[in-house]
């Protein structure tokens, strides 16, 4: 029986005002597992003035109090890590063992990180010219932030604003996908037990409408968004001179150079090209590797793609599960199509896996020769695909790499260092990994962009979420 979800507003779980709902069915098994009502106009409204309020009283709280409420969320959110999980599989489509699990566990990681860094967050006293004048700077909360946030890791990538926001006394309003809003949602409970504020969080799932009335409100102070790179250009031409932080669109090469460990490099080209299937801003998106060892690597990556097992993600043996939505498979069909069409061999996989219970199962696929400019090689494809390129040496792997708009995280695989050196300093990405997949991440991790993808986030979150205020006394003469 499908449930029917409730939108979490000012604190309070509510069906909001408007008449319209959405309709959801899950990418694993195709049935109908939840409705969730659609937010009116006075919905956002209302969670938007609770907002101000919520933030208006957090700004004088101290940072110790806003540490302690997040170690709160932290060790309640231990108590639904599996629970959530499997609503995530569901609803997601990535499986449970292999990847929910892990994925709901770190999402409460970032309230931890959020009370520790914000016990630091120190200003500073800066000298001044006279003597009688006193000059420092303290951290002070931005307001209220709007949150649009994206479909492939839907309560992770929320978590890493509201973490560091609420540590930081801001109140945040969260707009999720509709299709990928029910695993948020039963977290949201744990924002209710720990005694969060009524309106210091809300969250507001839906479309492209509920997302621009946000971000174009008066009373939204900044603006949070990770998605692509189209919808993120969008919302700056929307939002006016709000603050903002973006996370966009990636379109990461991997180079293989010629005195790669090659076993090493495929074994984590495969993985980032899989793990949720694909559907990762960091995924593996393009393979260049080095003529001299073109064969050899293709050799070793097709014995790393037998490991794959696509299937069911309730399965324990399943690490590959669906695709999420259809818009996505569809991409796929078209970059494959292309890839075809120029020329490419397609060496394993190509198509959707027949026999299953919806048609977003899609095979894992390598694909050889993939000449630059096709499809799969200049847009992000989102999904399990491996697309292979030649460079005749390291320049031009190289200049290759750097043909892209999306330049996130990239890497190089070398046993020289100062080959290592010789590609962080030449290819144009916010992160360079040295052996090891693209698909690395850590929670504590500086990651932003170069090459129009995005402005990032810093080592320290909880920067990004304050403004910094300089105060300067004038003392009485001596």
């Amino acid at each position: 029986m499908a449930e029917h979800l409730k939108l979490f507003i000012a604190g309070e779980w509510t069906d909001g005002t408007g008449d319209e709902a959405y309709d959801v069915t899950s990418p694993v098994t195709g049935e109908h597992i939840y409705t969730v009502p659609k937010a009116s106009s006075a919905d956002i409204d209302r969670a938007i003035t609770a907002a101000r309020e919520a933030t208006a009283e957090m700004r004088h709280w101290t940072a110790f109090e806003r540490a302690e409420m997040c170690l709160r969320i932290y060790d309640l959110w231990q108590q639904r890590i599996e629970d959530v999980a499997r609503i995530l599989t569901l609803e997601q489509g990535k499986p449970f063992k292999a990847e929910a699990i892990d994925d709901i566990a770190e999402s409460g990681d970032y309230f931890q990180i959020a009370a520790e860094d914000v016990k630091r967050l120190a200003g500073e006293v800066i000298p001044t010219t006279e003597r009688n004048r006193r000059m420092f700077t303290v951290h002070r909360p931005v307001g209220v932030w709007a949150t649009i946030t994206p479909w492939n890791f839907p309560v992770m990538i929320p978590m890493e604003y509201v973490g560091p926001g609420l540590a930081t006394g801001n109140a945040l309003i969260v707009k999720p996908p509709e299709f990928t809003c029910w695993a948020l949602l039963e977290m949201a409970k744990v924002f209710e037990e720990a005694g969060v504020p009524a309106g210091a969080i809300s969250i507001i799932p839906g479309g492209g409408d509920i997302g621009e009335a946000l971000v174009t409100h008066r009373g939204v102070d900044a603006v949070g968004f990770t998605g692509s790179s189209a919808t993120g250009a969008r919302i700056v031409s929307k939002m006016g001179l709000k603050r903002s932080i973006m996370e966009m669109s990636g379109n990461g090469p991997t180079v293989v150079a010629a005195d790669a460990d090659i076993e090493k490099a495929a074994e984590a080209a495969v993985y980032g090209t899989y793990y949720n299937a694909g559907q990762v801003c960091v995924a593996t998106e393009r393979l260049i590797v080095v003529d001299e060892v073109h064969d050899a690597f293709v050799d070793a990556a097709m014995a790393a793609a037998e490991d794959v097992t696509l299937g069911d993600p309730f399965d324990d043996a399943t690490n590959l599960g669906p695709l999420n939505n259809e818009a996505t498979a569809a991409k796929m069909d078209r970059h494959i199509a292309d890839a075809r069409e120029r020329g490419a061999e397609v060496l394993t996989g190509g198509g959707r896996r027949t026999g299953l219970p919806t048609d977003l199962y899609y095979e894992f696929t390598i694909i050889d020769d993939v000449p630059e400019d096709s499809m799969v090689s200049q847009e992000e494809s989102f999904g399990p695909v491996l697309p292979i390129l030649r460079a005749r040496d390291d320049e031009d792997a190289v200049g290759i790499a750097n043909r892209t708009r999306l330049g996130l995280q990239a890497a190089v695989f070398t046993n020289d260092l100062t080959k290592a050196f010789y590609y962080a300093d030449r290819i144009r990405s916010g992160t360079v990994i040295v052996n090891d997949s693209t698909d690395t991440w850590e929670t504590f991790q500086p990651f932003g962009g170069a090459a129009g993808t995005d402005t990032g986030w810093g080592r320290q979150r909880v920067h990004e979420f304050t403004d910094l205020q300089t105060i300067v006394l004038s003392l009485r003469d001596e």
